[in-house]
């Protein structure tokens, strides 16, 4: 298999598709890897790097399309990207197609089959690609919220932490899946009194096993109890998924009037559309916007803000289903893997995947 790893176009975005490490296993197996001059530079993977893992380096992202069969990226193609792609390839990467219809439908004409790692299942239900991304997702989360909560940064000015005689910051949760269950470990570590909304009873109840009662509240979510958490809380997380659609809105505009002025949302979200009315996509140059006096986070490739960590930790995760696809060929690993089959979204000229269709 020719496997191309372009460099990523995103705004910034320094993670890439494949390690010299992973390179080495691929070149090893006897697959030829192409690698887009300076792809993993800004990480500290150097030209040199690959060259010596076995890849070839290319200079120009034509090129590297051209010869090149299997695309392993980390983030969704952008519009500038369209124009390389065509019914020869196969790309692997994050698409999140239900966040951003009108891109979709113009990846979809491009000819390329696309499987979107965030769809890929495991036995247990579980999708061990999307796995590490909103794992870090959940714990910069909590960071990024303190950031943001700060005076200078159009916060309400408070620090969530463990100050004498002062009582805890409130932060809500909403979503008890890998990445709120990140947030909430932060928030407990940091000693905020947590509050924890998810649909689930069965989900709230291994959650209070494992964090227990001390300082966190279990809630069974509705439009009425999100109200009244967000009311009273400096920092709103929100992290709700629901595989291959659009994200619900939980949060309402309506609801941002009863906020306290300076609170921050943080929307972990958005590459699924955002789970707050208000969202709207932002990127890591210009990361926050204000409305309703109330801080937004909607950044749409959140772990790219830890972008060596994030691509050794999807590296662990993706090098298994990439030799796979390049050992058994596109259509027979497909055919042979359910799971990987889960997450081919776009094939022949059509969207593909049930739960995505049904957002178009």
């Amino acid at each position: 298999m020719i496997i191309g790893v372009p460099k990523e176009s995103k705004n910034n975005e320094y993670r890439v598709g494949l390690t010299p490490l992973s390179v080495r296993t691929l070149v090893d197996e006897g697959h030829i890897v192409n690698v887009e001059h300076n792809a993993g530079h800004e990480i500290g993977f150097l030209n040199q790097d690959y060259i010596d893992a076995g890849a070839n380096i290319i200079k120009t992202p034509s090129e590297l399309y051209e010869l090149s069969y299997l695309i392993v990226k980390v983030k969704e193609p952008t519009s500038e990207e369209y124009k390389y792609f065509n019914e020869k390839h196969t790309l692997f990467a994050y698409l999140h197609l239900a966040g951003d219809p009108i891109n979709a439908l113009k990846l979809v004409e491009t000819g390329v089959t696309a499987i979107a790692l965030e769809t890929v299942t495991a036995d247990d239900g579980s999708m061990p690609l999307l796995f590490p991304m909103s794992k870090i997702a959940g714990q910069l989360s909590f960071i990024v919220g303190s950031y943001f909560l700060l005076k200078p940064n159009k916060g309400m000015g408070t620090i969530i932490g463990d100050i004498d005689n002062i009582e805890p910051r409130i932060v809500t949760v909403i979503g008890g899946g890998v990445a709120g269950t990140e947030a909430i470990k932060k928030a407990i570590e940091n000693k905020a009194h947590v509050k924890v909304l998810d649909l689930s009873k069965t989900k709230l109840e291994l959650l209070k096993e494992r964090f227990g009662s001390d300082n966190i509240e279990y809630i069974l979510s509705s439009e009425k109890e999100i109200e009244s958490a967000i009311e009273q809380s400096d920092l709103i997380i929100g992290a709700v998924y629901v595989l291959g659609k659009k994200a619900p809105k939980v949060i309402t505009k309506s609801m941002l009037k009863n906020m306290r002025p300076g609170s921050v949302m943080v929307d972990i979200s958005i590459d699924q559309g955002g789970c707050f009315e208000t969202s709207r996509p932002t990127t890591h140059s210009k990361p926050v916007f204000i409305e309703n006096e109330i801080v937004h986070y909607c950044v749409t490739n959140m772990p790219g803000a830890v972008p060596l960590t994030a691509t050794e930790a999807l590296n662990n995760a993706t090098l298994p289903y990439i030799r796979e696809l390049a050992d058994k060929g596109i259509e027979n690993a497909l055919l042979e893997n359910i799971h990987l089959a889960n997450g081919l979204n776009i094939k022949n000229f059509r969207i593909v995947h049930d739960s995505v269709k049904e957002n178009f």
